[in-house]
């Protein structure tokens, strides 16, 4: 028992505090996951724990995770997108499997072995690349879709790689691969049976999971539901999950393909998005303490060893992999950002590699030697993957918008209003002043913006609105009013804290995100600042109070002492804030906050009870409320 919650605290330990500071430091959690299993890997061998015991319990994670990957793949889905799935993910993975194979073979392998290995090596880290592209904002960018779509036909591939890979396997390598602990049980219902009986009660298994996920589940689920019990219902979808694992077990096949089609089935159920949640937390722990494995198991004596032939096999990879992407995303039509972006992101080797190799080894397909060494070339590629999201942001970013941005700069006119940012705030604002006649020169960093509103006739400036170059051709020197309605709270303060300073005779309208945002901008030294839900939220409460019995015009006189009040305490507050500390650790900013408040609202109280002590005029129509 000791034993058990030792390694328990090791692990999470371990994950905890090397995810915490991977995250901290832009490199994802599968690398946090994979640094931590190799801190703690000198650890393990002191106290002489079995890896791969452990290892096999955790890739039940990668099972999960197949389960989680078939709920999200609705029908309409992957057809809506078949032509980037097949063009671009089925393309990428034909090219570079064809590519590693000619090498392989060239460098003296077995056609079997090389085919595996280019199998392997062509797919590319779904969880780092999906969880980068969110980070630094890129997953809506047509760069982004097209990397979701690839790795997206990437996780589909995996299940019929894991049912080739074992065909390519040599009688050799086979007679000395270590069997699974489950197939070390002597548990099998295909044991003793011919090929086609063997066939005939594998299909017999995945149709027992197509129909009962199809027939079976919705009663089974809303039974349990009846029940109203939370945990009832998430050991129920366990209980599904390690089922139908089980199942393929006991019939020869991988368990991943089993909760695949188990996921695939289930997609369109009304029950999918509880059993993601109720799966995604165990999920998220197993697949951790998997990568920590992988981590931990790293042959560090045998990558000394082979340090020159590992790291050229490594880049030679990622080189191979950019080439090949590089070519597609202008076959397809990727612009230059977004083409860069596509090929640096997936040209590494990815978290499916491991599971593979473990397969490929176990079924005698791979010898052990060879794959001990891709497993290095797998985790360093890894390792190599956010250095090449800084390569893009760092390197080609700058080059591309340099060049961009030197012809966007001369503008046709000059106009007293310049609008930084043409999104829904911007382009609203934008048509408000059109309307009244009056002319602004509009500077938008999107080009789908700029596209979208010159098709419109609508003159839109493609450049970033923050460069001073920019501003000074835009006419900032001899400009009125500055609107700025661009996203991100630091560019706009950094914005409003530049044109205050250097040219103080502009007025600067700025939106704010929060309250704190509105204090940053204080600081900056702009005056005229709009939350951006603040009039909404005081339409709302005005309407409440309409519901609770109020007048209209009741309503609105305690909208307007609300925001009279409100606006008041901001310009208070502003004075005893520091843009230096956060509010909630600024002792001096709290006690001011508590000493106003209790004055503020007690006031307030009062405006509030004579208001309500009116007499009734009227009441609102509830229809009559828009936008």
């Amino acid at each position: 028992m000791i034993e058990f919650l030792l390694l328990a605290f090791v692990f999470l330990v371990a994950g905890v505090f090397a995810v915490s500071i991977a995250f901290r430091l832009r490199l994802g959690s599968v690398l946090g996951y994979l640094i931590a299993g190799i801190l703690i890997s000198p650890l393990l061998a002191v106290l002489n724990f079995n890896l791969d015991s452990i290892q096999h319990f955790a890739e039940f994670g990668v099972v999960m995770m197949l389960f989680l990957v078939g709920l999200e793949l609705e029908p309409k889905l992957l057809w809506s997108m078949r032509l980037r799935l097949l063009g671009l993910g089925g393309g990428q993975i034909a090219l570079t499997t064809a590519a590693i194979t000619a090498i392989g073979m060239a460098l003296g392998q077995p056609a079997s072995i090389s085919l595996a290995i280019g199998l392997i090596l062509s797919l590319s880290s779904t969880a780092v690349v999906l969880q980068t592209l969110n980070e630094i904002n890129l997953m809506k960018s047509k760069g982004g879709r097209a990397s979701f779509s690839v790795l997206l036909f990437q996780d589909i591939a995996f299940i019929p790689m894991l049912a080739l890979l074992p065909l390519l396997a040599l009688p050799a390598f086979q007679e000395a691969a270590q069997t699974t602990a489950m197939s070390g049980t002597g548990l099998s219902l295909v044991d003793g049976l011919n090929g086609w009986q063997k066939a005939l009660v594998s299909g017999a298994a995945i149709a027992a999971v197509v129909l009962g996920g199809s027939l079976l589940t919705e009663p089974l689920f809303g039974f349990i539901a009846a029940s109203r019990l939370r945990e009832l219902f998430t050991a129920t979808a366990l209980l599904m999950v390690i089922g139908i694992a089980l199942l393929m077990l006991l019939v020869g096949l991988s368990p991943a393909l089993g909760t695949f089609l188990a996921g695939v089935v289930l997609a369109n159920s009304k029950y999918s998005h509880e059993l993601e949640s109720d799966i995604a937390p165990f999920k998220g722990l197993l697949l951790g303490l998997f990568f920590m494995t992988i981590g931990a198991g790293i042959n560090f004596a045998l990558l000394v060893e082979n340090l020159g032939v590992i790291v050229g096999l490594t880049l030679g990879l990622i080189l191979l992999k950019f080439l090949i992407l590089l070519a597609l995303g202008w076959l397809f039509q990727l612009r230059r950002g977004d083409k860069w972006l596509f090929a640096l992101g997936l040209a590494q080797a990815g978290e499916f590699g491991f599971v593979l190799l473990s397969f490929t080894v176990a079924n005698g397909v791979i010898p052990a030697a060879i794959a001990d060494q891709l497993l290095l070339v797998v985790a360093i590629s890894m390792l190599l993957t956010p250095l090449l999201f800084i390569l893009h942001e760092h390197l080609i970013v700058p080059r591309l918008n340099a060049e961009r941005e030197r012809q966007a700069d001369s503008f046709e006119e000059s106009n007293h209003v310049i609008i930084a940012g043409q999104g829904r705030v911007g382009g609203l604002i934008h048509r408000m002043l059109r309307a009244a006649g009056y002319s602004a020169t509009v500077i938008d960093f999107s080009s789908k913006q700029l596209d979208i509103h010159n098709r419109f006739g609508m003159r839109v400036n493609y450049g970033d609105g923050t460069r001073p170059e920019l501003l000074h051709a835009a006419g900032i020197a001899n400009a009125k009013l500055l609107i700025i309605a661009i996203d991100g709270k630091k560019k706009t303060t950094k914005l409003a804290k530049y044109v205050s300073r250097t040219y103080p005779s502009v007025h600067i309208i700025a939106r704010a995100r929060n309250r704190d945002h509105v204090y940053d901008l204080y600081a900056a030294g702009c005056r005229d600042i709009i939350r951006e839900t603040y009039d909404g939220a005081l339409r709302m409460g005005r309407s409440a109070y309409e519901v609770l019995g109020a007048s209209e015009e009741q309503a609105e006189l305690m909208k307007q002492a609300f925001d009279s009040m409100d606006r008041k305490s901001v310009v208070a507050m502003a004075e005893h804030y520091d843009p230096n500390i956060p509010s909630a650790d600024n002792d001096a900013y709290v006690a001011k906050v508590k000493e106003y408040a209790e004055m503020w609202e007690k006031d307030l109280e009062e405006q509030m009870a004579a208001i309500l002590s009116t007499e009734k005029t009227g009441k609102r129509d509830t229809f009559g409320e828009f936008g």
